[in-house]
């Protein structure tokens, strides 16, 4: 079992910076698969960056590549999400997610992929 919680969400202006945290509970979780998600009103919940446990295998998406950075603590069980050079279409709910139990290169970019979510915080990014 995993718990997961995120912090760090806020309002920002375009062009700014956040980073979001998520901790997690449970000792499977510097071996398993994470990635933050995110869904805004009326759309459904889309993938942002994912990575494998072993870290060899991370994939963005085209929406953020450049601009988002994914890094996991596994002494602290937590993984962050720093925001750069943020754009108004960014403003979502932020989920991080963790699926466990599973190889070593496992990664999806699905969210049924996932079995732990965290509560989401909210990220709202105004002109």
């Amino acid at each position: 079992q995993v718990q997961l919680v995120e912090s760090g969400g806020g309002l920002v202006q375009a062009g700014g910076s956040l980073r979001l945290s998520c901790t997690a509970s449970g000792r499977a979780f510097s071996t398993s698969a994470v990635g933050w998600f995110r869904q805004a009103p009326g759309k459904e919940r889309e993938f942002v960056v994912v990575v494998n446990w072993s870290g060899r295998t991370t994939y963005y998406a085209d929406s953020v590549k450049g601009r988002f950075t994914i890094s996991r603590d596994n002494a602290k069980n937590a993984m962050y999400l720093q925001m750069n050079s943020l754009k108004p279409e960014d403003t979502a709910v932020y989920y991080c997610a963790a699926e466990t139990g599973v190889g070593a290169g496992y990664v999806s970019k699905a969210p049924s992929g996932y079995s732990y979510w965290g509560q989401g915080t909210q990220v709202t990014v105004s002109l």
